[in-house]
């Protein structure tokens, strides 16, 4: 059998251990970097479909009901698959106060998004919010 690449929470790729992804986990990135807080926009999660190698959604635990087989190896997260994407995790309203309800559990796609990159600012332009500032020049130059 063949494995296709995973990507772990630390953005390295694992052909050969997806397990790799679960034991990231606990180092992997907060939702608080520097002064912004990722739980107070919510933008990417109502903006992208979250696409994932398949084994990554058992690797991590995710709930059934928050999987959508794509392709036989591929996945994404529910509700993101459309042309008004919105993850069926977030709770809350976009721009005030959300909640990622399996955010420990997050696909990589999740992990590999830092405040203030490209995805960042196109998420949050489309939400109409403003965009970030004061992020430290390695956040904002993504």
């Amino acid at each position: 059998m063949t494995r296709l690449p995973l990507t772990t929470g630390d953005g390295q790729r694992s052909r050969s251990n997806p397990t790799a992804i679960a034991r990231q986990a606990p180092g992997a990135a907060t939702a608080t970097t520097g002064d912004f807080d990722c739980r107070s926009c919510g933008a990417c999660c109502a903006s992208f479909r979250v696409s994932f190698y398949w084994a990554e959604a058992a690797v991590l635990a995710l709930p059934d009901e928050l999987v959508e087989q794509l392709s036989p190896w591929h996945a994404c997260l529910a509700g993101s698959n459309s042309s008004a994407p919105r993850c069926r995790a977030l709770q809350g309203e976009i721009g005030s106060r959300v909640r990622c309800t399996v955010y420990a559990q997050r696909p990589s796609p999740c992990r590999e998004l830092q405040p203030g990159d490209d995805r960042c600012r196109r998420a949050r332009q489309r939400h109409g919010l403003p965009p970030l500032v004061g992020l430290p020049p390695a956040a904002s130059n993504r």
